[in-house]
């Protein structure tokens, strides 16, 4: 046998010891590496315990079902370091089962087949956000309490198992027809969600402190923009109405006064300004009362409103401004 050939088939063996060390994104198998169901006994294929990190939910599950009824769920898996705010995980997958009393179905939109190796389990066809809906028809038969399996794995997405992959099983069941009675609580009766995972992430979630001082360093860079902005506009109001009412004063003073317009022109404009005037404080009197608008807008269409009646204003005063000898001319 040759060189090449022994480089060959050398190869090809480490590739075929490699193979269960990949995590399978388009969909775990039916039988985990220890040679039992995945949705059962989970997906060892990532790493050889379940635990709490890795959280799994489903929702709009009825205590009981109708023969032949249709439910709507939502399969939810996720990093419970990621749902309370920190890094973590944020690619999943799953495999559920309902040992073939039902039947799945799924809209094409969603990333979801039949299991490999079981036509009564799905799972997730391509690794996503962790979010999955499903129809599930119960029976037609009366089949007594249906159990349900779901193992759901959250990685961190390099396809390599070790211990940054999180996976855990949630294992539930639907009553049979007629187990709940009409003098039952109601509650009971409608659908519910069932979790498992880090109970502190699932009911007593908490920011860490690396995420409250990121909000905090982000409420105050927000104070600061719109303290900024507040003291930019008004400034620079404060300098357009100061040099408006220099100018007045001048023009006073010197008796020079606005330039001479004949009314031909001094009408139009006037009625102009003046439907201008009256448009933009009609908006801004809107939008004071009820809110509608960013402050910043509101205050522009009251700074228009009073610009345009004070145009009316200098058009007033030129219309009888006496013409001199060039405006005649």
């Amino acid at each position: 046998m040759g060189r090449s050939t022994r480089f060959i088939i050398a190869i090809f063996v480490v590739g075929l010891l490699a193979i269960p060390a990949f995590a399978n994104s388009g969909g775990p198998p039916y039988l985990n590496s220890d040679n039992q169901e995945t949705a059962k006994y989970g997906c060892t294929c990532h790493y050889s315990s379940p635990g709490d990190r890795a959280v799994v939910m489903i929702s709009g599950v009825p205590v009981m079902y109708e023969l032949g009824q249709s439910y709507d769920f939502v399969i939810t898996v996720a990093d419970s370091a990621t749902l309370a705010g920190a890094d973590g995980n944020t690619k999943a997958g799953f495999l559920m089962t309902d040992n073939g009393a039902g039947m799945f179905s799924w809209d094409d939109s969603q990333d979801i087949r039949e299991a490999d190796g079981d036509p009564n389990a799905i799972s997730h066809s391509a690794t996503g956000e962790g979010v999955w809906a499903i129809s599930w028809m119960a029976p037609s038969d009366d089949s007594g309490t249906i159990l349900f399996s779901i193992a759901g794995n959250s990685v961190n997405g390099d396809g390599a198992p070790n211990e940054y992959d999180y996976w855990n099983i949630l294992t539930f069941s639907i009553n049979a027809p007629g187990s709940v009675t009409e003098g039952d609580s109601e509650a009971t009766l409608q659908t519910r969600t069932i979790a498992v995972g880090d109970y502190q992430t699932l009911f007593v979630i908490e920011e860490s402190e690396s995420e409250k001082e990121k909000e905090r360093q982000r409420d105050l860079s927000d104070a600061v923009f719109e303290s900024g902005n507040l003291f930019y506009w008004t400034s620079l109001t404060a300098l357009i109405v100061g040099a408006v009412l220099q100018r007045e004063i001048l023009e006073r003073r010197h008796n020079t006064g606005p330039e001479y317009l004949a009314m031909e022109l001094a009408y139009p404009q006037g009625i102009r300004r003046g439907f201008i005037s009256l448009v933009a404080f009609f908006l801004a009197i809107t939008w004071t009362a009820d809110g509608g608008q960013h402050d910043f807008i509101i205050g522009c269409t009251w700074f228009i409103g009073f610009w345009a009646m004070y145009g009316v204003y200098r058009t007033v005063r030129s219309a009888k401004t006496e013409p001199t000898v060039h405006d005649v001319m």
